[in-house]
């Protein structure tokens, strides 16, 4: 899956190994004194020349990038990097599923919106939005064996999860205009999910069917279970990764009240080794100073539970000055690191290892 927040992208033209090492928890401010640590998320293409990605993997090193998020298992892309000194890890569509394979096969995995359409076969905003339903055992051992088989293979150092999330029931600002809609209340066709188990198990536990209350978007007994849900997927997945001694992080909205609110998603709850929030500005109409604001956020809310590595989208900033500053903001507020989504070219290396090195004077 290639598509990784073109979604976004479109619309606005995100012994121990050594990895388990370098994922040393807190305290949090004990770590950014010794060492920042930066990431990237790569798309890899088979086609790509070994001395080419020799020398792109030796620059991300001496910018200070160490680590690697890859889209895809290109194996020669993983050994490549490792033998420059970056961890390699494994990034992978979590809930949001559309392979054929699981659409024919199990269309009852499926979300469904609280018009009772599911998004197997009507997918919300757009055509690769195939949401699977956390609260199915069905579909938690099915990502466990996937996480087991990656986790596996020794040239993977870690796992990172993406979309482990509801479907977003209220987007970022800057995407109303492109889909003609205003999303200042949850509407019936993007709020996930009804289907008979969530309703099952929310009866079970809350004594209620929700889909015959008044007003469930409000029920908070039903946003708790939606959160819970999907923490349940990446405990257990955690708990995979961690009895392998592997690393696990994953790419997530970029506050806690975001998440919770636009996504259901508690990543603070999560057992995790790391965290990216995608704290992409100009998705929200904000100026690069909110990232250091909703640093400050996450950061505040997790009390050192793990390192917070702020995720920067790349097209959003206007040159490598206002580049310099989003990083800057990021680490003065107490990230212990960042994450690039896009283009890293030499000149954002640049720009990466210079506000690097005025934030650790700080």
């Amino acid at each position: 899956m290639t598509n990784r927040r073109n979604f976004f992208k479109n619309s606005l033209l995100v012994s121990l190994s050594p990895a388990i090492q370098s994922f040393a928890l807190p305290p949090i401010h004990s770590e950014r004194k010794t060492q920042l640590k930066h990431w990237a998320w790569i798309h890899p293409k088979a086609e790509d020349s070994d001395e080419t990605l020799k020398n792109r993997y030796k620059s991300y090193y001496e910018a200070g990038i160490r680590g690697i998020f890859f889209e895809a298992d290109v194996e020669k892309h993983f050994r490549i990097a490792k033998g420059e000194g970056l961890e390699t890890h494994r990034w992978i569509w979590t809930l949001n599923r559309g392979e054929q394979s699981l659409l024919q096969t199990h269309p009852e995995w499926y979300s469904i919106n609280r018009k009772g359409e599911s998004c197997a076969d009507k997918p919300p905003y757009v055509n690769y939005y195939r949401w699977l339903c956390p609260s199915r055992e069905e579909v938690i051992q099915y990502l466990e064996n996937e996480v087991r088989q990656i986790l596996d293979k020794e040239y993977v150092d870690g796992i990172h999860l993406d979309y482990v999330r509801f479907c977003d029931v209220i987007l970022p600002v800057n995407l109303w205009s492109k889909y003609g809609i205003e999303q200042t209340k949850e509407l019936p066709q993007y709020d996930y999910c009804y289907c008979s188990v969530c309703r099952e198990k929310f009866k079970e536990w809350k004594g209620m069917d929700i889909a015959q209350t008044e007003y469930p978007e409000a029920n908070l007994s039903w946003r708790l279970f939606r959160y819970q849900a999907v923490t349940k997927v990446v405990n257990r997945l955690s708990a995979i990764a961690h009895a392998r001694r592997k690393p696990i992080t994953a790419a997530v909205f970029p506050t806690p009240e975001v998440a919770r609110r636009n996504v259901r998603q508690d990543w603070v709850s999560w057992n995790l080794s790391g965290i990216c929030p995608m704290i992409y500005h100009g998705f929200y109409k904000e100026n690069i100073s909110w990232i250091g604001d909703a640093v400050g956020e996450g950061i505040a809310a997790l009390h050192h539970k793990f390192p917070l590595y702020a995720g920067l989208y790349l097209p959003d900033f206007k040159d490598q000055t206002e580049i310099r500053q989003g990083i800057k903001n990021a680490l003065e507020r107490g990230a212990s690191g960042v994450s690039l989504f896009g283009n890293i070219t030499d000149e954002v290396l640049s720009s990466l290892k210079q506000a690097s090195a005025v934030s650790k004077k700080i």
